[in-house]
């Protein structure tokens, strides 16, 4: 009978044979994370982070089992930048408001999270935390437990995409996309779609850049009222 598989964080670090190891998955995870911020989530192979190291990529192997490992291990340690010892206020939408402007943050600052890809079950220790928490914040709503994990969701959901429109806005615009917006305003303006023409009328023109950042707390809130309301 085929052994049942088993996580990263249910294997020990090493055997019960062997020599004894040479790095720790801690100091593997590290490495991965400050390549991965210097250069991209695509920058980081089992050769990369082997030759950070100053080792060769088949020692990783006696930690790892492959790359998605890593980027299990890589995910769970920058979930741990969450501070989850703020005292909750009993008020879920302000509690779940302040854990994702703190996730928000996390994102910003290791904007290759946003590539990996999303997987309902990718938690760690850390992510477990997380989730823990987030629970105990929605404790007070009349909501059922799926409900729960269901708006729990729909935030990190939103974090997410929030956190691209900022590192978006933050990198100059290309010619492609000035002439997107070129076209939209034009296209709205010749008449055959007044309700787009009338919504645009509303939007800010100046300080496009910190529209996401001035958005987010607002919208989030009013999503989190008609959840939890």
């Amino acid at each position: 009978m085929a052994e049942e598989p088993v996580t990263v964080w249910e294997r020990p670090e090493r055997g019960a044979r062997g020599p004894v190891p040479e790095r720790s998955r801690g100091q593997i995870t590290a490495a991965a994370v400050e390549l991965a911020d210097a250069e991209g989530l695509a920058a980081v192979s089992m050769r990369q982070v082997a030759a950070r190291l100053a080792t060769g990529p088949a020692s990783l192997y006696r930690y790892l089992a492959d790359r998605e490992e890593l980027l299990d291990l890589m995910a769970d340690a920058v979930a741990g930048e969450i501070d989850l010892t703020v005292p909750l206020t009993g008020n879920p939408v302000e509690d779940l408001l302040a854990l994702a402007a703190q996730s928000k943050k996390v994102c910003l600052r290791h904007p290759w999270l946003l590539d990996i890809p999303t997987e309902p079950l990718r938690l760690g220790p850390n992510g477990l935390d997380y989730l823990e928490h987030a629970l105990r914040a929605l404790a007070p709503a009349a909501l059922s437990d799926q409900s729960k994990l269901e708006t729990i969701g729909l935030l990190n959901a939103l974090v997410t995409q929030f956190a691209r429109a900022e590192l978006h806005v933050r990198r100059s615009p290309t010619d492609r996309q000035r002439a997107q917006a070129a076209y939209l305003m034009k296209t709205a303006a010749a008449g055959r779609h007044p309700l787009v023409a009338q919504a645009l009328a509303h939007q800010p023109t100046s300080n496009a850049a910190s529209r996401p950042q001035s958005q987010f707390e607002p919208l989030l809130r009013r999503v989190l009222v008609g959840l939890t309301g």
